[in-house]
């Protein structure tokens, strides 16, 4: 039988405190404290308190990763404190961890945050199926396997709140929706049974708060406790657009187009036409930035732009990936 070695190590945490009640500022304190491979960052939590400051606050249920009560931030990580191994995260960073709650600017006490703010974005996506019910039915509404696999994994999510929260557009854009609002929407728009008639799909194809103003971070991804990959889903909701005829014209969508006109043409980005392109008379804001550009020879003519050796192959992948109209 093979036995597992518990090892140790110092860790000094230094934790981000403040009560809206009492303070008019948050602050850190420090906490040096012996650390057992076995435990996970919620142990480091329970310590605090237990044997440091009663006082210390954070959200906790399940200790199972199922209801994304413990989300917080390690290091400027998201994560779910009862997932995360502490042996990990000391990998990841080092012997120096600081905790923070998701959202530093909406601390109400320690960890504990007000997320008032995910949960209306949630909303407005319409997170449930639009169908006409029948009270008395006679048989099973059929789902076929197929159909199901449409909806890759985005029911799985338990609104933690950690890719929200580490999105750099809801960060400086209050009208947002957020990753984890898309999947949510992604997940109900692509079932079979929901006829809502592609009201979800317009709302989230609204500027401001729709899903052309991500930023393409992959931040959503990297710290997803589920894996969901909330990107996959906002890529799947462009495509929809388009499918659905639901796409506006306007500078994202251009952009969109544009950037697949230049690489099926090119197999490089003609980054010049691009904005032209997408921006169309707006263009002329640009120029002084474009003209520094040129000098620096960052810009290529129309007649110099050069093609990739491998064109041909990249246009036989264009057609393979893209099933959609633009």
């Amino acid at each position: 039988m093979s036995t597992s070695t518990v090892t140790t190590q110092k860790v000094n945490f230094k934790v981000f405190r403040f009560n809206a009640n009492e303070d008019y500022l948050p602050y850190y304190e420090n906490y040096n404290m012996d650390v057992t491979s076995e435990e996970v960052v919620l142990d480091i939590l329970n310590r605090i308190k237990w044997d440091h400051d009663g006082s210390f606050s954070y959200r906790r249920s399940c200790r199972h990763g199922i209801c994304g009560a413990c989300a917080i931030k390690v290091n400027g990580r998201s994560t779910l404190a009862c997932k995360e191994s502490m042996t990990t995260m000391i990998e990841y960073f080092g012997n120096d961890l600081t905790i923070e709650p998701l959202s530093t600017k909406r601390a109400v006490k320690d960890m504990i945050i007000d997320k008032a703010d995910f949960w209306e974005k949630h909303e407005s996506v319409t997170p449930f199926l639009q169908a006409d019910i029948d009270e008395a039915p006679t048989c099973e509404n059929m789902v076929s396997p197929y159909d199901a696999e449409k909806l890759n994994e985005a029911d799985l999510c338990i609104q933690c709140g950690a890719c929200h929260y580490a999105c750099p557009v809801v960060e400086v854009n209050e009208d947002f929706f957020g990753p984890a609002a898309f999947a949510a929407a992604y997940r109900f728009e692509s079932d079979v049974r929901d006829n809502d008639n592609n009201k979800r799909l317009v709302a989230v194809n609204e500027e401001k708060q729709g899903v052309w103003d991500c930023v393409k971070c992959f931040e959503c991804a990297e710290v997803c406790p589920k894996d969901i990959n909330p990107i996959e889903k906002i890529t799947s909701l462009h495509q929809m657009a388009f499918t659905k005829g639901v796409a506006k014209d306007n500078i994202a969508t251009r952009h969109a187009v544009g950037f697949l006109h230049s690489i099926a043409k090119r197999g490089v980005l003609d980054e010049g036409q691009l904005v032209l392109y997408s921006e169309r008379a707006g263009i002329i804001k640009h120029i002084p930035v474009a003209l520094k550009m040129f000098k620096k020879g960052k810009i290529a003519m129309p007649w110099n732009m050069p093609k990739s050796d491998n064109l041909d192959e990249i246009q036989k992948l264009v057609r393979s990936s893209s099933n959609i109209k633009l």
